[in-house]
């Protein structure tokens, strides 16, 4: 049933302080949701190079594949939102899907691992953009607070991939815990741990959602109500029913390719058609939107080498010293990144901030630039790890971290400023569609990764660990090129996207 409102919208909005309070209940179900996701997200190249006998490139494409769904699928659970369940019901529901899905991969990954990941693709593709469009309409469109509120959304974010991302694999390599785990049940172990978590992030919305007042209720509550509760359990029978669909799109690469090139112009097929109720100026800055969504696939696929080539590089490349302490190198790899956006995410927002007062704040475009630029840096640093490897093919764990730190600097100045932009150049009853577009290109971006990453473990096959190092080196040195050109770029035109956005800074 739906929530009743208690507080009303302009209360929530006009919130004393530099936070409203219902973010950071957004802030925990969120964070506990990232540790099921990017948890399982760690495991995948590794489990299945290791437990279903992938080879390298096969498990990069599907790797790819998988990821390429699970923000695709996010495009249709924003739509579903703005015209049926309303957000709160489409991240319930999604809650739901991921639990079922993280449960079936504890219980028998080796046999059913498809299915698990269907019902989590689907799953997270109702949950991952609405919550983030109720952190947008926590604020005036205007507020000047409104960044560093996604800012510290995008903390909790972190601190839930960095536990995830760490633990899972950990356990699951036998670096932690192997103790009390079983070798034979450290992959079940690791997958139960995603649906622990989930359970915890689904518990902690509903016990707090009556504090967003009228917040995601369902577009349809004027709707009577028997229609209503038609429309809804068409909706979760159908989602079910795409199971097995998905199961046959995700096993299958080919299938991934042509779901590609057919969902991207569908979206935008849709926007265009969705514009013709818009004015010029919305239209403008609907144009400038997917100007940020272009260059974000371009983005993506370079940072989310971090789930595919990456996590070979780090299992087969890396060294487990870290200045004299011994760590998984893959559980860094998954969760250094993390770690550091934790630490400076605050710091950024609040740098926006001081920037803003002294009008010295760069525009959107321009931290979409240095985005790019600090991305090149980081990839430049994991090609020079090549020239620190031993005979053996294993390099620097301290080095190939700060390549990380470098490239958190350039998540920060990009993604949690997109997500904001979203909700601000999009008119309000598409903004869930609008931010489903943009995990659309995020999921573009993660099948481009699989592309890139199945191309380096191509080239690399047959070869000696040190080999194999300088093929993976050489790649990451052709990225870093090509994120210098995209910053560069992106800074050159920025007075010309900046028109287009009108009033959006």
């Amino acid at each position: 049933m739906e929530q009743v409102p208690v507080t009303d919208l302009e209360t929530i909005q006009n919130f004393k302080g530099r936070y409203p309070r219902q973010l950071w209940y957004l802030f925990f179900s969120e964070m506990w949701e990232r540790f099921s996701f990017y948890g399982m997200r760690g495991m995948l190249v590794v489990f299945m190079v290791s437990q279903l006998a992938m080879d390298e490139t096969q498990a990069n494409l599907q790797y790819g594949a998988t990821q390429a769904f699970v923000y695709a699928v996010t495009f249709i659970g924003g739509l579903i939102a703005d015209k049926i369940l309303g957000y709160r019901k489409s991240l319930f529901w999604g809650g739901l899907l991921m639990i079922v899905g993280s449960v079936i991969m504890a219980i028998d990954p080796r046999t059913f691992f498809f299915l698990g990941i269907s019902f989590t693709i689907i799953g997270t593709g109702f949950f991952k953009p609405n919550i983030s469009t109720i952190v947008g309409k926590l604020y005036h469109d205007n507020d000047a607070r409104r960044e560093a509120g996604f800012s510290l959304f995008y903390a909790g974010v972190n601190l839930g991939a960095l536990i995830g991302g760490y633990l899972c694999i950990a356990v699951a390599n036998g670096t932690m815990l192997s103790d009390i785990v079983p070798e034979a049940l450290r992959w079940n172990v690791a997958f139960g741990f995603a649906a622990v978590v989930m359970i915890i992030s689904l518990l902690t919305f509903t016990q707090t959602q009556k504090s967003l007042g009228s917040i995601g209720v369902s577009p349809l509550m004027t709707t009577p109500v028997a229609k209503r509760r038609i429309y809804e359990w068409l909706t979760y029978a159908i989602s079910v029913a795409l199971v097995p669909v998905m199961i046959i799109l995700v096993s299958q690469t080919a299938y991934t390719d042509a779901f590609m090139f057919i969902i991207g112009p569908l979206a935008i097929l849709y926007l265009l058609y969705e514009m013709r109720n818009f004015s010029a100026a919305e239209n403008k800055k609907l144009v400038a939107a997917l100007i940020f969504m272009v260059f974000s696939i371009f983005f993506w696929a370079f940072f989310e080498q971090s789930g595919g080539s990456l996590s070979l590089f780090a299992m087969n490349n890396l060294e487990s010293d870290f200045f004299g302490v011994t760590l998984d190198p893959n559980g860094v790899n998954n969760s250094s990144n993390s770690l550091f956006v934790i630490v400076f995410a605050t710091f950024v927002g609040l740098a926006w901030l001081y920037l803003g007062k002294y009008k010295l704040e760069p525009n959107t475009v321009v931290k979409f630039g240095l985005g790019f630029l600090f991305l090149a840096g980081g990839f430049y640093i994991f090609y020079y790890t090549k020239f620190l490897a031993n005979s053996a093919g294993l390099t620097s764990l301290e080095w190939f971290t700060l390549g990380w730190f470098v490239i958190t600097f350039g998540e920060l100045c990009l993604s949690p400023i997109g997500m904001s932009a979203m909700t601000r150049l999009s008119p309000q009853k598409t903004q869930a569609v609008v931010m489903g577009m943009w995990f659309l290109a995020s999921a573009y971006g993660q099948y481009i990764a699989g592309l890139l990453g199945a191309g380096i473990s191509e080239d690399s096959k047959n070869m000696s660990n040190l080999e194999k190092l300088t093929v993976y080196a050489d790649g990451y040195k052709d990225l870093a090129i090509y994120g210098l050109v995209a910053g560069i770029l992106l800074i050159l035109f920025s007075p010309l996207i900046k028109k287009l956005m009108g009033d959006v800074k």
